[in-house]
């Protein structure tokens, strides 16, 4: 009996040990999974797991951002810092307060000693074309000689009397080859670097079939694409970034070493472009390095775009000295979101900027005005009908460049040999414009230099020493001269729309400007009444107009380029007349043209608006077809919980699409709508929680987890916003455009089941299906 006893007594402790056991092992294994949760989650995040919108991981490369639940996640953010007591903390609040003052302080800073850095090199590279400085090879033409050389270096017509500055030959063919041989150099050596920011990116819009309604063929693996991180103004990508998608790696320090680098070679070869829109991609670039030492900013990508708008401002700040015209620029030109926060730190930055740009003094006048002008002479309304014909000369320049520069990229980049070998296009292109414009003066120079000489008063000071006035005062060359002005307007008409888009950091601002000027001097030779640098003055605000669109910022920016505040109203009427005259050639400005060119998921909501409401379309139009729908739709049983190798399938048919901003739809009862979850989470979901269970469990999406199970609940976003599927395609646009959203859901009429899922990818697709028709 008292061994049947010790028996019965010691039977119920075995399960009791087995049970014990698994509980800790239970215990265990959560606690690494929330280990391994939070080493990939922000603390902010991880506060918003227990709520309906659910945990997000770091945005996917060439995704776009999800601006509804980064603001939720800010406001967590917010209320855990400022929630709490006592000194330390309320100087953290202070502190976290005043983050973006400061962030935009130094910014601008920063922005203002990349500026100097890169326009001090550029104009001593560029001089080198020519010749060299025997004090001191570093330095400029102007610099060496201590302004004892015209304002028009045109050693074919004018002697130059600066003995320091020493030219590499005293004859034309010899100094023609010279010139030559170092563009191309130059021309190389900016491509080659341009060439070290190449990286390939995932597809930007659904595949064939998703275009497809009803189709239930085979799926194509959708194709990605090449980037060169470094090549262009950056102004298009950056419009795509702010507009909430990610491009990787386009805003790293690398590029910006090579971005500035590049301009100062590319700049230097003499080719139709500037560096003032790659100053743009350069501020952006400095804006995310140094908001990136916030954690406010650094989380959250609603923030981080915030910022990144702001830092926007300087670029143009330090390119043209227009703080004003900068912050202008970014609000006007660039940025989908711009609330009033966002310009204050935009003003700020642009200010910094500017005092810190001038302190460094890099033109050596010591002033931010670049083409200083002082004409004295009144305009009468006569006048006016001369600025209306340089408004439509612009428009026509501008909608003409937009169309034949499209059409140039599409045609001639199309070729394998100059597809494949960028570095082989640009020596094409520096060779042609050498060949081009060193035969004419006017434009032989940098492209800054070319404005500032066609702005110059012949009754002023410094006309004894421009070639420019010289020919002017010369009645019997003046037809030389006229055909000069005229055979430069049209180099540079067709000089950038073959530059534009090539492999080198580059801008399209200082080109039109440059052909406005020289188009407009060609007109105030008939007009003797008044300077004809004030008809060039005006003349490069309308083809700048006819080609960017700018309206308010551009007539700014005009005013502090050359600070002739009285003709503001001349710059109004030419800049208005422009863009109503390139707009009924074409709506899109170079910066939309080139979106489309480079193939970057832009939402634009005024452009989208106007396409949708040509259509009468209903939301229905952009459902998936059935197969899609059935790949991407999860069935979860009334417990909640589905077989880890569904999932697993799931997974693998959202990386076939190749969109990597996809996700599941859960649905329960029917058809009737329980969450989403992003493809994002998933993976990580599937495969970094996933080791720590066996592979035939199951795991829990919706409901209450209980201990030990394979919880994916936290990062289910159970309050997706939805459309009814008959409601106007002008609501879709809206709510994609003006919320920010990464998905929308299409509910049925009457039933509310679940019948379509929209990315922004696809509502972007459908648009450019449209703008094609269009054309």
């Amino acid at each position: 009996m008292a061994g049947d006893d010790s028996v019965d007594e010691s039977s119920p402790l075995l399960p009791a040990r087995q049970q014990d056991r698994r509980l800790s092992r239970l215990v265990q294994q959560d606690e690494e999974a929330s280990s391994m949760v939070k080493s990939h989650v922000t603390v902010d995040e991880q506060a918003m797991g227990e709520s309906t919108v659910g945990e997000r991981l770091q945005y996917n490369d060439y995704t776009t951002i999800d601006w509804l639940h980064d603001l939720v996640k800010d406001s967590y953010r917010y209320r855990y810092i400022h929630a709490r007591r006592g000194i330390r903390n309320m100087l953290l609040s202070l502190f976290d307060s005043a983050s973006g003052w400061i962030a935009a302080a130094i910014i601008g800073t920063l922005t203002a000693c990349v500026a100097f850095v890169v326009d001090v090199a550029e104009a001593t590279v560029s001089d080198w074309k020519s010749g060299y400085c025997v004090r001191n090879p570093f330095l400029t033409r102007e610099g060496c000689c201590e302004g004892k050389i015209p304002l028009l270096s045109a050693k074919a017509e004018v002697g130059s009397d600066c003995e320091d500055f020493k030219d590499w030959s005293s004859n034309y063919a010899s100094s023609f080859a010279i010139y030559v041989a170092f563009a191309l150099a130059f021309g190389i050596i900016s491509s080659s670097a341009t060439m070290l920011t190449r990286r390939s990116l995932p597809a930007a819009s659904p595949g064939l079939e998703d275009k497809m309604q009803g189709s239930d063929a085979a799926q194509p693996v959708a194709s990605g694409k090449s980037m060169y991180m470094a090549a262009g103004s950056g102004i298009p990508e950056i419009k795509t970034i702010l507009s909430g998608f990610v491009i990787p790696n386009f805003l790293d320090l690398k590029v910006l070493v090579i971005k500035g680098f590049g301009a100062i070679f590319a700049v230097a070869t003499g080719m139709t472009l500037g560096k003032e829109g790659p100053f743009v991609h350069i501020s952006t670039c400095c804006a995310y390095l140094v908001a990136r030492w916030f954690p406010k900013y650094r989380d959250n990508g609603r923030k981080m775009r915030e910022m990144l708008a702001a830092g926007c401002a300087s670029g143009l700040s330090v390119a043209f000295g227009a703080p004003i015209g900068g912050v202008l620029f970014a609000y006007e030109e660039i940025s989908t979101y711009f609330p009033r926060k966002v310009l204050w730190r935009a003003f700020l930055c642009s200010l910094f900027a500017a005092m810190v740009l001038k302190a460094l003094n890099p033109t050596g006048t010591g002033k931010l005005v670049l083409f200083e002008t002082n004409y004295g002479t009144i305009y009468s309304p006569i006048h006016y009908l001369v600025f209306v014909l340089l408004g439509i000369a612009g428009g026509l320049f501008g909608g003409a460049f937009c169309k034949l520069n499209f059409y140039w990229s599409r045609w001639f980049r199309k070729y394998s040999i100059i597809k494949n070998h960028p570095v082989f296009e640009v020596f094409l292109v520096v060779a042609a414009t050498a060949l081009i414009q060193y035969p004419n003066p006017i434009i032989r120079e940098p492209g800054d230099i070319i404005i500032k000489n066609l702005l110059v008063d012949c009754r002023g000071e410094e006309s004894s020493k421009s070639w420019v006035c010289e020919h002017e005062a010369n009645t019997d060359g003046g037809w030389d001269y006229i055909g000069w002005l005229a055979y430069g307007t049209l180099a540079k008409l067709v000089l950038t729309i073959v530059t534009f888009g090539i492999k080198v950091p580059s801008g399209v601002i200082i080109p039109a400007l440059d052909a406005g000027a020289l188009f407009g001097r060609l007109v105030g030779q008939s007009i003797g009444t008044i300077s004809p640098g004030i008809f060039a003055m005006v003349g490069a605000a309308a083809f700048l107009a006819g080609v960017s669109r700018m309206t308010i910022s551009l007539c700014v920016i005009m005013f502090e380029l050359t600070g002739e505040l009285e003709y503001v109203v001349p710059h109004m009427i030419a800049i208005m007349v422009a863009k109503w005259v390139a707009d009924s050639l074409g709506k899109e400005g170079v910066y939309d043209l080139a979106q489309n060119v480079l193939g970057h998921p832009f939402l634009d909501l005024d452009h989208s608006m106007a396409l949708v409401q040509k259509e009468n379309a209903l939301v229905e139009e952009l459902i998936p077809p059935r197969r899609t729908m059935e790949e991407i739709t999860v069935q979860v049983p009334l417990s909640n919980k589905v077989p880890r190798k569904v999932l697993e399938e799931k997974l693998s048919q959202l990386q076939r699409r190749g969109l990597m901003d996809a996700g599941l739809v859960l649905v329960q009862n029917g058809g009737m709508l329980q969450g989403y979850l992003a493809e994002g989470e998933l993976e990580f979901g599937l495969k970094e929680l996933g080791s720590l269970y066996p592979s035939d469990v199951e795991v829990r999406l919706l409901g209450d987890p209980e201990e030990g199970e394979f919880d994916l609940t936290k990062f289910v976003d159970r309050t997706p916003l939805t459309v009814c599927a008959k409601a106007p395609m002008e609501y879709a646009a809206e709510m994609f455009g003006k919320l920010g959203l990464r998905h929308l859901m299409v509910l049925e009429e009457g039933t509310g089941r679940l019948v379509g899922v929209i990315i922004k990818k696809r509502l972007v697709a459908y648009l450019d299906g449209l703008k094609e028709e269009g054309h």
